[in-house]
């Protein structure tokens, strides 16, 4: 497969400099333009800022992009939802047939493992649905997790989802979770779910270390970094629960399933918050983005410090 890499991003990765993947879903699907495009725009300058490059990654015209120019940004937010949403099940579709698409958490993090990117930032990861026991709902964000070596920092998983059965089946597939100051797993919108985490980590490079010592012991799975949105931001919780209790039976009387639900819930929860739903996503985006940035700069730091001692060792 042909992928496209930035010049900017194949730079990095070449001297093992820091560089943090990005999704393109969150332009095409997750917000209306101009904020989606205002955004990713930040997002990115967010990432720089803090010493990394960033690599927002999509296909375009059937072609595997990882690190887009502003001009292919700006086509991604006028598109939007003309791109087709792409899973890890959806890529030789996408590819074969010259189409454009938006990468999901899965197909992210397969591009990004592909060109050897290691940290990876979005809003939250898919999970387990509500009632999943019975529709077989699982994202596959949760099985990619569990086969690609990528580290995803994000606020958790969406609120919308079964969170217990969620931590559940990343247990099941092997996949490492640690939450960010906190001991609690964050969910989305609030800092707490009454999840309580096997693994806290307070500083980047802490994190650095559990995600250098997953790739050198070659466990074969990912690693989630929980990062819970930021005090000032996080929406009332009894609102938003509310607000998806009713969003969830409007789905249900809609018959609206699969990759399907997961626009419209959002969508549908921003517009019975008033809004504040979408402020406070765009606020923990970019949180996640800064803690994601100095993260794969510690990575890159501790990758480089190694690779002297060891030079240093065969003297």
């Amino acid at each position: 497969m042909s992928i496209v890499v930035a010049p900017e991003v194949a730079a990095a990765l070449e001297r093992r400099g820091a560089v943090v993947a990005l999704e393109s879903t969150i332009i095409c699907h997750g917000m209306p333009y101009p904020k989606n495009l205002q955004t990713a725009t930040e997002v990115e300058a967010i990432v720089r800022e803090a010493g990394a490059v960033p690599a927002t990654i999509a296909i375009l015209d059937g072609v595997p992009h990882v690190g887009l120019t502003s001009e292919q940004l700006k086509r991604l937010a006028i598109s939007g939802r003309q791109f087709q949403k792409t899973a890890r099940r959806d890529i030789a579709h996408v590819v074969a047939s010259g189409g454009n698409g938006a990468t999901t958490v899965s197909a992210t993090m397969f591009f990004a493992h592909k060109v050897g990117i290691q940290i990876f930032v979005t809003g939250g990861i898919g999970g387990v649905h509500r009632h999943g026991e019975q529709t077989m709902d699982v994202s596959s964000d949760l099985t990619e997790l569990g086969k690609t070596p990528v580290a995803v920092v994000s606020a958790g998983v969406k609120s919308i989802l079964d969170i217990p059965r969620t931590l559940e089946y990343l247990e099941t597939q092997g996949v490492t979770v640690a939450a960010y100051r906190t001991n609690e797993f964050p969910a989305f919108f609030t800092e707490i779910s009454g999840c309580q985490v096997p693994c806290r980590v307070d500083s980047p490079e802490e994190c650095a270390k559990i995600i250098y010592a997953n790739k050198n012991l070659h466990l074969g799975s990912g690693v989630l970094i929980a990062v819970p949105i930021p005090k000032q931001h996080a929406a009332s919780g009894k609102t938003i629960e509310s607000a998806i209790q009713k969003a969830l039976k409007e789905a249900e009387d809609k018959r609206i399933i699969g990759n399907a639900i997961t626009p419209f819930m959002l969508e549908r929860v921003k517009e019975l918050t008033g809004g504040s739903s979408l402020e406070s996503n765009i606020a923990l985006v970019k949180n996640n983005a800064l803690v994601g940035a100095e993260i794969a700069v510690a990575l890159s730091n501790l990758q480089q410090g190694e690779k002297k001692k060891m030079g240093r060792s065969a003297l």
